[in-house]
């Protein structure tokens, strides 16, 4: 990507009377002076990006932001209230409905953001952040597609996988520490900390076969690597699975085969009830990172997605990443037979 051909700015925005931090990524040129005939700017689709587990903007969301800024399209990245540069407290600690309230109020933000067609909002998350954009679309009538990548959408299911990835003196002890930092809440003491990545057969909230290194790989210096572990009890509320028959829009899933922290059967089922566009990938959990087998294409298959289904001007400057003019090529079959590789897709029926 021609670096050149991105804009950023950061900004902050308010949730429940927290200021939280959020960086508006665009295409050169899309803000500030017009672009458009008669002076007038054209105004472009926003994707605003949620993250993972204890993820922050700088631990692997800016890749996507610029991919998608590069292609033509505003993109807002955030940081959840209590992680990274947004303040909040307890830090380091997830709360589902406050994430989702995060997310609606920088929604409302990234609407108000020079060069940003309100009416064109998408919602994008990754890991548990994929399942909020279920979540919070389901709830709004402003939103005009979601992308959802390698969704955790079911937190029984997720826990039944976990159970399956570890021994019962692993999960009893990762039980033990959530129980003990609820109890410490409800004293109201400060809760008990986890790593959030781990190596196997050491306690923490991600603990699968290569989860640390490649967390650490896309790890900003605002990323820390503890949480609260009550989140292992938090998580196995999480059902947004059950909002995803109540979607009107577009919806694409990124599906990670060899996924072993979101379960991919869990994904489909959720696809199946929400109509939705499949993209399947030979990879894990993080391969759909920068620097992983995956990205490229699961960027250009969304920029494509987008493309068919939302009004998205031409970048004002060249530098759209090669990646997406490929897809786009073969798609409209104009590229080499084969040229998308391995992945597969398809539309998920009830």
């Amino acid at each position: 990507m021609n670096a050149a051909s991105t804009t950023s700015e950061t900004f902050h925005f308010t949730s429940a009377g927290v200021r939280c931090a959020a960086t508006h990524v665009a295409p050169a040129g899309a803000t500030g002076a017009s672009e458009g005939p008669g002076g007038r700017r054209a105004l472009r689709p926003v994707v605003v990006l949620a993250h993972g587990l204890a993820g922050t903007q700088d631990a692997g969301m800016m890749p996507f932001a610029e991919g998608f800024a590069a292609a033509g399209l505003h993109a807002v990245t955030f940081d959840y209230r209590g992680f990274g540069a947004s303040e909040g407290s307890p830090r380091q600690s997830v709360s589902l409905a406050g994430q989702i309230a995060d997310l609606h109020a920088v929604i409302e933000a990234a609407k108000r953001r020079d060069g940003v067609d309100p009416e064109q909002v998408v919602l994008w998350g990754i890991s548990l952040g994929g399942g909020h954009v279920v979540s919070v679309a389901a709830e709004r009538d402003d939103v005009a597609a979601v992308i959802s990548a390698v969704p955790l959408v079911d937190g029984l299911a997720a826990a039944a996988l976990a159970a399956r990835e570890h021994t019962p003196a692993q999960l009893l002890a990762s039980t033990g520490r959530g129980v003990l930092s609820a109890v410490r809440r409800r004293a109201g003491r400060g809760p008990a900390m986890i790593p959030v990545v781990a190596r196997p057969g050491e306690v923490g909230a991600l603990t699968q076969p290569g989860a640390l290194e490649d967390y650490l790989a896309i790890a900003g210096p605002t990323w820390r690597n503890e949480v609260a572990a009550d989140v292992v009890m938090e998580l196995g509320t999480r059902a947004p699975a059950k909002a995803a028959h109540s979607l009107r829009v577009p919806w694409l899933v990124q599906v990670a085969d060899f996924d072993r922290s979101a379960p991919p059967h869990a994904a489909m089922k959720a696809a199946g009830a929400g109509r939705a566009e499949v993209r399947h990938y030979p990879g894990g959990h993080f391969d759909l990172f920068a620097g992983k087998p995956c990205h490229e294409r699961a960027l250009a298959h969304a920029v494509l997605f987008l493309r068919r289904h939302l009004d998205v001007p031409a970048p004002v400057e060249p530098g759209e990443p090669a990646e997406v003019r490929e897809v786009a090529e073969v798609a409209e079959g104009s590229g080499p037979a084969g040229a998308t590789g391995p992945e597969q897709v398809g539309y998920a029926t009830r």
